[in-house]
């Protein structure tokens, strides 16, 4: 049985709807120990004749038999596993990587060698016997022609194969170099099947034992030149197949190996592909920062604002809850505190501050804010509120200029119409976060009062002023509350009354609603009224000259003191605010209150319920989160379109690489690995750089305030999306290199 046996092969190449022959009819069989010299013409089919013998390119007609097994039915995994364990190749071309270095080159064929240190010290053995030992480190661009040849015959050399295959070995090569290298190629191919092409033949006549001549595709001539028992063929036992799980390790050892090698033999193209690989991730980084709230809808919906500890209670028959009721259930249900207004809790989106930025009064800013009292914050920036007009602000870092590092530096807020001094301020990083104005008790009743007055009814006043023996009426548009009033006071300021008459002949009638609706028993609205006069007693005889009536749309204005504000607002919602909150240590110790309280005729309802919105409105929410997941997809695909664009020609430049490897048989599955692990290792910027931006998000303030800060998962999210986006990267990057046959992708694979 011959080792190797061609039957009637034929090769047919088709192209631009040309259809030329390669080999026709070829019936050849080889043995182990032969050094075959195939000459002929330029065309005539040589080099496909090794083609097809080393499967990197199909054969149409016939049988190729390799030790009586016959390979038409081969796959292309099949291919490799046959190049892998039997074909060591020398190209006229050299084909060596460039890019790597001779020892690398090298060290590539033995990859098979499990343990590190024995691959390499067994290729630079190889290397020395070639005569490279001084050049272990220099790349393959910058070898010599014969240098080169050298160094892929200790690359051949290195795999063992029992089938050494030469095109055109000295093709480049001067005389003496050429007279070296067929020299060196007798020596070590004396146990093995050794198939040379070659125009003269003249150049290894001393050592082929066999002739064969193509001529138009077809064997002209086989003559033997010397018996192959003449040869002494060394025997060798067939190595045990290792086991799956040790061959797959060995695999992912090779595949992270290789990746790692391919990554940093190219320098520039690397830092072009870890730039590209900044620009995707920092395009994902922005779309999980713009869709992130799709999450959301996962989160339900409360029916109160989220207060550790907080139950909202109400009658079951509507009727308000007076001070001295809230009181006793307090007391009897262990509360730590009460609240009969609560009305400023669930109102987050309508009150809001305002106040120049850094010092500019012409870039003013409005913030929403969240309304406390009694709470700890633990050490602040400044001290805790002591009065009804001093507050404490619970902000985002990016407020850090406006408000100061070590100190307060701006002093007075505007909060819904009313000037607070602030005399602390506490930061913090998450800017998804809606900040927080703590108060005094005295200050959250005043707060409650003014945003009561301002956004839940209305409030009116008009004055009748006494002049002389006459009387005048004067409605007042604009009524405004203000802790520089003195307590209980009032104070007009009008232009009629301008050196005419006194403040203190004026009486002040105010008036204020209440209107609610109560679906539940059927009574659309309900509207209280409160109206008071206020004698010359409680008119203020001090002026307050820093309001100026005309900003306010009116001759005449009336500003009232925190405690007037206070007094019109409870009075009303005393009889018409049926709501409260009790405070206990955690929600825990709410939901079992709220189960004394319901066998009481009470409404009680922690402020964690979650509460079912319309059904339009909760489709509407997950088409918008479903939307948003769709976008971020649709921007990851474009990302990676992006990048195989950009990349595309610094791709060809590992093509050719690619096929070198798969002609010495590397698995193509190892090799696709190596291209995965080659991108995730240019990954490790922008992972660092998304790491940096984090930091920067969580720590400085001005990059506080441009970006969105992003949670945990968000985090996980956009390594993900990396991860999806280098997937789809290298995918069709393989594509493109694997898309056609090792022959074609090979440097000078034209057929001679």
């Amino acid at each position: 049985m011959s080792f190797v046996e061609l039957k009637g092969i034929g090769k047919i190449y088709v192209s631009d709807n040309n259809v030329s022959v390669g080999i026709r009819g070829v019936d050849l069989s080889f043995d182990r120990g032969e050094f075959v010299a195939v000459t002929g013409k330029s065309g005539s089919g040589k080099s496909t004749l090794l083609s097809v013998i080393s499967g990197m390119d199909t054969y149409e007609e016939g049988e190729l038999y390799i030790e009586g097994e016959p390979t038409s039915h081969y796959l292309q995994s099949d291919w490799e596993e046959y190049r892998e364990k039997y074909i060591s190749f020398i190209f006229q071309d050299y084909n060596i990587i460039e890019s790597f270095t001779v020892l690398e080159n090298v060290e590539l064929a033995l990859m098979h060698i499990e343990d590190k240190r024995l691959r390499r010290e067994k290729a630079k053995e190889l290397l020395d016997r070639v005569g490279l030992t001084s050049h272990l480190k220099q790349k393959g661009s910058r070898l010599s022609g014969g240098q080169k040849q050298r160094t892929v015959i200790a690359r051949a050399l290195a795999k063992d194969s029992p089938i050494i295959l030469a095109d055109e070995p000295t093709g480049n090569l001067d005389s003496a170099t050429s007279k070296e290298i067929i020299e060196l190629l007798r020596e070590v191919s004396r146990d093995k099947l050794l198939i040379v092409v070659t125009h003269n033949f003249d150049e290894v006549e001393e050592c082929a034992t066999r002739h064969i001549r193509i001529f138009d595709g077809a064997v002209e001539s086989d003559r033997v030149i010397v018996p192959p028992s003449a040869v002494e063929v060394e025997e060798k036992e067939e190595p045990k197949r290792p086991d799956a799980k040790r061959e797959r390790r060995k695999e992912i050892e090779n595949g992270f190996s290789l990746g790692k090698a391919i990554f940093f033999a190219r320098p520039k193209l690397t830092v072009f592909l870890c730039l590209l690989m900044i620009v995707g991730t920092f395009g994902i980084f922005s779309v999980t920062a713009s869709t992130g709230n799709f999450s959301e809808v996962l989160d339900g919906y409360y029916m109160f604002n989220h207060i550790e500890g907080r139950l909202v209670i109400s009658k079951q028959s509507g009727e308000v809850i007076s001070d001295s009721e809230l009181d006793s259930l307090a007391g009897e249900l262990g509360a730590e505190k009460q609240l009969r207004y609560d009305i400023l809790l669930d109102s987050t989106d309508m009150f809001f501050a305002s106040f120049p930025i850094e010092g500019d009064m012409d870039r003013m800013v409005y913030v929403n804010m969240e309304c406390t009292y009694g709470e700890d914050f633990g050490d602040v920036i400044g001290r805790y509120p002591r009065r009804a007009d001093e507050v404490l602000l619970y902000l985002p870092i990016s407020y850090q200029p406006t408000f100061g590092k070590d100190r307060v530096k701006l002093d007075s807020i505007d909060l819904s119409g009313m000037s607070y001094k602030v005399t602390g301020v506490k930061y913090y990083y998450d800017n998804n976060l809606t900040p927080r104005c703590l108060f005094t008790s005295e200050g959250f009743r005043t707060a409650t009062a003014n945003f009561y007055l301002s956004y839940s009814s209305y409030i009116e006043a008009n004055v009748r002023v006494r002049i002389g023996d006459a009387e005048r009426v004067i409605d007042i548009i604009s009524c405004i509350p203000s802790f520089e009033v003195e307590d209980g006071k009032i104070c007009v300021v009008s232009k009629d009354f301008d050196g005419v008459g006194s403040y203190n002949e004026a009486t002040v009638r105010i008036s204020a609603a209440y209107q609610s609706e109560n679906y539940d028993y059927g009574e659309y609205s309900k509207t209280i009224y409160f109206n008071k006069s206020f004698d010359e007693g409680h008119i203020s005889d001090k002026k307050a000259p820093k309001y100026d009536v005309d900003a306010y749309g009116s001759d005449s204005i009336i500003i009232i003191s925190d405690e007037v504000l206070r007094e019109v607002a409870e009075e009303v919602l005393d009889g018409a605010y049926a709501q409260a909150s009790l405070f206990f240590d955690d929600d825990e110790a709410a939901y079992e209150a709220a189960e004394v309280l319901k066998g009481r005729g009470y409404i009680a309802v922690p402020s964690d319920t979650k509460y079912e919105p319309a059904p339009a409105y909760i489709i509407l929410q997950l088409i918008s989160a479903l939307l948003s997941i769709i976008l971020w997809v649709l921007v990851i695909i474009f990302l990676a379109f992006f990048i195989n664009l950009c990349s595309g020609r610094a791709l060809d430049a590992f093509k050719g690489d690619m096929a070198i490897m798969r002609s010495m048989g590397i698995q193509v599955k190892v090799i696709r690995l190596a291209m995965y692990v080659r991108t995730l290792i240019s990954l490790i910027p922008a992972f660092i750089l998304v790491a940096l931006a984090a930091i920067l998000i969580f720590t400085s303030p001005k990059f506080n305030a441009f970006f969105t800060y992003l949670y945990f998962w968000q985090y996980i999210l956009i390594y993900i999306g990396m991860i999806f986006l280098t997937v789809r990267v290298t995918r069709k990057q393989i594509q493109r290199l694997f898309g056609e046959s090792v022959k074609k992708s090979l440097k000078g694979g034209e057929d001679q």
